[in-house]
C-alpha cells in the first residue's frame, strides 16, 4: 500500500503543462507498506539506490550516499540485537 501525503500543494494545469501555484513551501511524505521486494544497486558513481516494491506494483526509490547507507545498516544491526522484531 502506497500512502502519499501532500500539504500546501496546489498546481495549475494550463495548456497541458503543470505549473506551481502559490509559494514554494510544499511538503510531501511517501510511505510504502507491505513491501514484497527490496533491492540495493549502484546509482551513478557515488550513490546507492534502494528500491522497494509492493504486490500492487507501487515502488519507492531512495538514492543514498555510502555513509548514509552505513548508518542504515548500523541501525538495522542494532535492532537485530535489541528488538523483538528479529526474534
Amino acid at each position: 500500500m502506497l500512502n502519499i501525503n501532500l500539504s500546501d500543494f496546489m498546481v495549475e494545469l494550463k495548456d497541458g503543462s503543470i505549473q506551481n501555484v502559490g509559494p514554494a513551501n510544499k511538503h510531501a511524505e511517501a510511505k510504502l507498506f507491505d513491501v514484497d521486494a527490496a533491492e540495493a544497486r549502484e546509482f551513478g558513481d557515488k550513490r546507492v539506490k534502494l528500491v522497494f516494491e509492493d504486490e500492487s506494483g507501487n515502488e519507492v526509490q531512495v538514492a543514498l550516499f555510502p555513509e548514509d547507507v552505513r548508518t542504515v545498516v548500523e541501525d538495522v544491526e542494532a535492532l537485530k540485537s535489541e528488538s523483538p522484531v528479529f526474534e
